[in-house]
């Protein structure tokens, strides 16, 4: 399994433990959400955590982009790593709603995976990379 991590940081070592492990302790930094947990039971400790990894058990299970997008929206600003059934063109929209890291199951042709990032130099919604949407920049 390649993983592809968009970040200055050191990689974050200590396994992921999971959510019900996380909040029956008090010494773990990094957690994993599996489809269907609510990334909010994470919202008061989030000044603790280096690392939340998302499950994606299917790439059409599309849960785990919400999860992204509570955690960026709340002020998370630790490594958030997508997993599982990732495919190479959903990464350009796993990276505008917070994801940073990736961990696919398959391998990922590094020749499509920059194609598919370099591919849109504009947007058009607000999200939590951070770019400005074409509207904006038209109207300020």
């Amino acid at each position: 399994m390649v993983e592809l991590r968009y970040r200055d940081d050191a990689p974050h070592d200590e396994p992921a433990v999971t959510l019900d492990a996380f909040l029956d302790q008090s010494n773990a930094t990094a957690v994993r959400l599996e489809s269907g947990e609510d990334a909010r039971a994470l919202l008061p400790y989030l000044d603790r955590l280096s690392l939340v990894e998302v499950s994606f058990p299917k790439f059409r299970d599309g849960r785990g982009y919400s999860s992204a997008r509570i955690l960026r929206e709340a002020g998370y600003t630790g490594e958030l790593r997508a997993q599982g059934d990732v495919l190479v063109d959903q990464i350009p929209l796993m990276r505008r709603c917070g994801f940073d890291s990736f961990a696919p199951e398959a391998p990922v042709d590094e020749a499509v995976l920059a194609a598919s990032l370099a591919r849109y130099d504009a947007v058009y919604q607000i999200a939590a990379d951070g770019q400005v949407p074409v509207w904006k920049r038209r109207h300020g």
